[in-house]
């Protein structure tokens, strides 16, 4: 497999599956970056669950260099963002299941627990927060 292919791959089950905020600043970069294509090939598409990416997949040897790059351009910002919250992962996983044991995963609920325990909460974790969240 290619690694655009590969790219576009990560980027369709990422934007299919969080509405957050990371989300839709990805989803403008590429809007804007990938205007032309997305008026000319896929403005038929029904936008949601991934569609228009893989619209951009099916024509990616049509793009422009401007799509092509903000097409790379989020999947840098997609990987720094896996590699931060990875981290907060390994740092606070023990705080996690000490602290916020019965919260519900998604929307920022964990990050809100760990915040608003921060004095029950690691050194270690509270720093990885720090380092990521509270830059």
């Amino acid at each position: 497999m290619h690694t655009k292919s590969i790219l576009f791959a990560l980027l369709i089950v990422f934007m299919a599956t969080t509405g957050s905020a990371l989300a839709s600043g990805l989803a403008n970069t590429i809007a804007t970056g990938c205007e032309k294509e997305l008026q000319g090939f896929c403005k038929d598409v029904t936008p949601g669950e991934g569609r228009i990416l893989a619209c951009l997949y099916a024509h990616q040897d049509k793009l422009s260099g401007q799509c092509e790059y903000a097409l790379y351009d989020v999947a840098a910002q997609l990987e720094r963002a896996v590699a931060a919250l990875t981290y907060v992962a390994n740092e606070c996983s023990d705080d996690i299941m000490k602290v916020c044991k019965g919260v519900r995963v998604g929307e920022g609920k964990i990050l809100e627990c760990l915040e608003k325990n921060e004095k029950e909460v690691s050194d270690r974790c509270n720093q990885a927060i720090k380092d990521v969240v509270r830059k």
